[in-house]
Order: C-alpha cells, then sequence, then structure tokens
C-alpha cells in the first residue's frame, strides 16, 4: 500500500457534495408573510383613524345625528336639499335634538352629520379592506399555516364592532336619553382596542420567521412577560374607563389637578338616588376612578421597567424604555386635559396617545416573550 502525506485529501475533489438540508421548521410553506404583515399594517392605520375619528364624534355630539343603521344605503349621504331635509327631520324626532339641540339649523346639523357619516363609513372601509385581503389570500394560497383562524377572527370582531356601534347609537335614541349609554360606548372602544391589539401582536410576530420565533421562545423571559401582560390588562382598563368619563362628559365637570373641585376625594363621589348606575353616570366617581387607576398605572409602569432593566436583551430593555416614555407622555396629556376642560384636540391627541401607549405595552411584552438574540460582538440575530 502506498504511502499518503498526512494532510492528503482523502475525498475525489469531483464528487458532488451532498445538499444541506434545514429543518422542519424551514421546510414548512411559509406563505406571503411579508405581504399579509403589509396589509395588517394598513388595518391598523384604519382602525386607528376610526378610533380618532370616533372620538370626535362622540365629543362634537355627532354620534346620533344619523338615526338608522342601514349598512348599504347608508354608504351614500343627503345628496340633494330633500335628501338633507329628510334627515334632518329624522334628526328632530329624537329626544337630544328636543332637549339639547332645539333651534338648531340645517347648516350646524350638517357638521354633526358628516362626523357621523365619516365614522360609519370609515367602519365599512375597515371591513372591505379585510375582506379583500382575506379573500385574495385565501384564494392564492398565501396564507401562512395555522393563520388562516386568526385572520377569520378580526373579520369577525369587526362584524361585531359594527352591530354593537348601533346597539350603542341606539340607546341615545330612546326617550329621556341625549347621549348614547356610556357602558355601551366603553363596549365598542373596547372592542376596538382588542382589534387593535389583535393586529399589533400580529404585525410583530410575522415580523421574524416561525423558526426565529422558535428559538426566540426559549430565551424568553416569564416573569417579564407575565408582567407586562398585567400592565397590558390594567392599560386596558384605564381605556375603558377613559371611555366613561368621555360618555359622560366627565372630564369636562372636575377641572382642577391634584384635586377636583379642592377636594381630594370630591363630596359627591356618591349619589344615593342613582345606586349602582353611579359607576356609569356619577361624573366624581367616575373621573375619579379614571384619575386612580391613572395613577395604579404609572406605578405599575415604573415597576415593570424597572425590572426590564435587568433583561439580558439590549432590544428588550430599549421597548421597554420607549413603554415607559409613552406611559409618562399619556400621563402629562391627561393632566393636560384635565387642566383645560378637555377641548377637542387636547382630548383627540390623548386619545391617540392611549393607542400609541397600548400598542408599545404589547411590543414590550412581545419582546419580553420572544427576545431578540444578541451576540457577544452586540449585533441582533
Amino acid at each position: 500500500m502506498a504511502k499518503r502525506p498526512v494532510f492528503q485529501e482523502i475525498s475525489d475533489p469531483t464528487a458532488a457534495r451532498p445538499v444541506q438540508t434545514t429543518g422542519m421548521i424551514d421546510a414548512r410553506p411559509k406563505g406571503a408573510r411579508r405581504a399579509i404583515r403589509l396589509w395588517l399594517m394598513v388595518l391598523f392605520a384604519m382602525v386607528l383613524a376610526m378610533i380618532v375619528v370616533g372620538g370626535a364624534t362622540r365629543l362634537t355630539g355627532s354620534g346620533l345625528s344619523i338615526t338608522e343603521w342601514a349598512p348599504v344605503t347608508g354608504t351614500i349621504p343627503p345628496m340633494n336639499a330633500a335628501d338633507w331635509q329628510r334627515e334632518f327631520d329624522a334628526y328632530r324626532q329624537i329626544p337630544q335634538y328636543q332637549e339639547v339641540n332645539r333651534g338648531m339649523s340645517l347648516t350646524d346639523f350638517q357638521y354633526i352629520y358628516w362626523w357621523e357619516w365619516s365614522h360609519r363609513l370609515l367602519g365599512r372601509l375597515v371591513g372591505l379592506v379585510w375582506a379583500l385581503g382575506f379573500l385574495f389570500f385565501w384564494a392564492t394560497s398565501r396564507i401562512p399555516a395555522g393563520w388562516t383562524p386568526r385572520l377569520l377572527a378580526l373579520g369577525a370582531l369587526g362584524g361585531l364592532q359594527g352591530a354593537i356601534g348601533w346597539w350603542m347609537v341606539s340607546s341615545g335614541l330612546t326617550e329621556g336619553m341625549v347621549r348614547v349609554a356610556s357602558y355601551r360606548l366603553a363596549t365598542h372602544l373596547g372592542i376596538a382596542f382588542v382589534i387593535l391589539g389583535l393586529i399589533t401582536w400580529y404585525v410583530l410576530h410575522l415580523s421574524r420567521s416561525e423558526a426565529e420565533l422558535l428559538r426566540a421562545r426559549r430565551a424568553g423571559e416569564g416573569k417579564l412577560f407575565s408582567m407586562s401582560t398585567g400592565l397590558m390588562h390594567l392599560a386596558f382598563l384605564q381605556i375603558l374607563l377613559g371611555a366613561l368619563v368621555a360618555g359622560i362628559d366627565a372630564g369636562r365637570t372636575y377641572t382642577g389637578w391634584p384635586t377636583m373641585g379642592g377636594e381630594w376625594i370630591p363630596s359627591a363621589i356618591w349619589d344615593p338616588a342613582l345606586g349602582w348606575r353611579n359607576l356609569f353616570e356619577n361624573a366624581a366617581l367616575v373621573q375619579f376612578v379614571h384619575r386612580m387607576t391613572g395613577y395604579l398605572l404609572a406605578i405599575f409602569g415604573v415597576v415593570v421597567w424597572l425590572r426590564a432593566r435587568r433583561s439580558p436583551h439590549p432590544v428588550t430593555r430599549g421597548a421597554f424604555t420607549v413603554m415607559i416614555v409613552a406611559l409618562a407622555a399619556q400621563i402629562g396629556l391627561g393632566i393636560m386635559n384635565v387642566i383645560h376642560a378637555s377641548p377637542l384636540h387636547l382630548a383627540l391627541t390623548h386619545q391617540f396617545g392611549a393607542v400609541v401607549l397600548f400598542a408599545m405595552i404589547l411590543r414590550a411584552r412581545h419582546h419580553a416573550r420572544y427576545p431578540h438574540e444578541t451576540s457577544i460582538r452586540g449585533v441582533t440575530r
């Protein structure tokens, strides 16, 4: 047998090398993750716009200007003088006109009508964009495995939201009511934030591959994730309380801070005649609870942020820092709203801030569950 040099290549250099294969997760069809993520981002922007326009509709007292629910024909606004007169006549039959806006001119009616019509139109457009996008991705088999039920759930929630919207409006058309029931308004806004939260979570999920998410979950920080989940729930509760405040104009009743009408605990905090309805109809109690929950949210937010500072993942720490900045800004906006009796521009900015804060909490929570791996050199993978 002939001797070979120690470092001589044994394999034939001309032989074909085996093809490197990936794991089962990487082998699965991915679907159009990037395209679906873009579609969801468009839906996020539209839902955000709908929340802001809905806030303006409430604050301008426009929500009852359209007295019927016509999902299809209601898309077309009044086109001539006769149409406008017919809508105005219908509005003049409800208690809000008779007790609050009696003597309103047709021009003034058109102002509030356009707010409500725009809000409803946005809702229809959100449904249309969802339906067209879902049908396209489903018909072309581009939805990733396991994502069809999630995307269908968004559409179902959107349909439910439309029904809840009319359930809310109908409460203000009954005898003795000059505005919608505040608890129905809170339900309506709550569903909007559920939809917004799901879209945010899905967008974050689709920004990374399944394999990367699986690896990242192994490095997830369970305690931080649980704390941020609690913070998310508390923020959601505060949003619902904010809707109750807006529903009865409680933000314009007590305009001092940090006291309420010169009192730390307002003397009108409980009206025996209202009973359990104090929770929804007593401006003193509703605003007091909203303020106290805001303080609690601030304290808990700082606690969660301090815990996040101990995270070994720089991206996670950064996400929670952005979250605490958003929380501080939202608290500042809330105080400014109280001091200035909730003018339209400040109130809408405060509502926009609630969306930003909620999204930033979800983003930080996602990073706690699926942290970005960082190498020794500080490069994120």
